[in-house]
């Protein structure tokens, strides 16, 4: 009978989330992630996960599927600044635990590569709420910006955004004084994003 890998997966999995968050996706070692995953054979990540890649997509796909129940698909009706909300909200709920803010700090490195500005969202996105919030923001931007336009600025806030959430989560866990309120922080960065967004 073959053994259940998943604990194994499991510990490989937050390992690199700790590391990852702060060395870097491409500066982490994976022998360093392997050891402090407890496995002695350099090669586990190649086994269970294929590669470095197919590691981070595993934490981004765990991340996404956690934020994706939680999710509310546009509606119609709904303006830029209702969607910036929708995209938001599910987001900055990962500040409330080690594991989400070690997963915001990787969403800063990843979040150039996602395909919004062209148009081709990358696999692990597809057909996700996300996604159809993100789609339903280029949509409402069109008819003034245009489909190109529309895309790069939603592709541009969507980084600017990752990188303030990042900062958010290292401010979280130093030990400096958090200035906003969690609260406070959400609705200050849906009006930031939003302006950025239409003006």
């Amino acid at each position: 009978m073959a053994r259940d890998a998943t604990p194994t997966r499991q510990r490989l999995v937050r390992a690199a989330e700790r590391q990852f968050a702060r060395d870097g996706v491409g500066g982490a070692r994976l022998a360093s992630i392997v050891r402090e995953a407890g496995q002695a054979n350099d090669s586990a990540v190649g086994y269970h996960f294929g590669s470095r890649q197919g590691l981070v997509a595993a934490i981004a796909a765990e991340h996404l599927g956690t934020m994706e129940g939680r999710r509310k698909g546009p509606a119609p009706g709904d303006g830029v600044l209702e969607l910036v909300r929708k995209v938001v909200e599910p987001t900055t709920d990962l500040l409330n635990d080690e594991r989400g803010r070690d997963f915001l700090r990787i969403m800063e490195q990843l979040a150039g590569f996602s395909g919004l500005a062209t148009g081709r969202t990358v696999e692990l996105l597809t057909g996700t709420v996300l996604d159809q919030q993100l789609r339903a923001l280029v949509e409402a931007l069109e008819a003034e910006f245009g489909t190109d336009v529309a895309r790069e600025r939603v592709a541009t806030v969507v980084t600017f955004f990752a990188a303030a959430l990042a900062e958010r989560a290292r401010e979280v866990e130093s030990s400096r004084r958090v200035r906003l309120s969690h609260s406070r922080f959400v609705d200050h960065l849906v009006s930031m994003l939003t302006g950025a967004l239409t003006g």
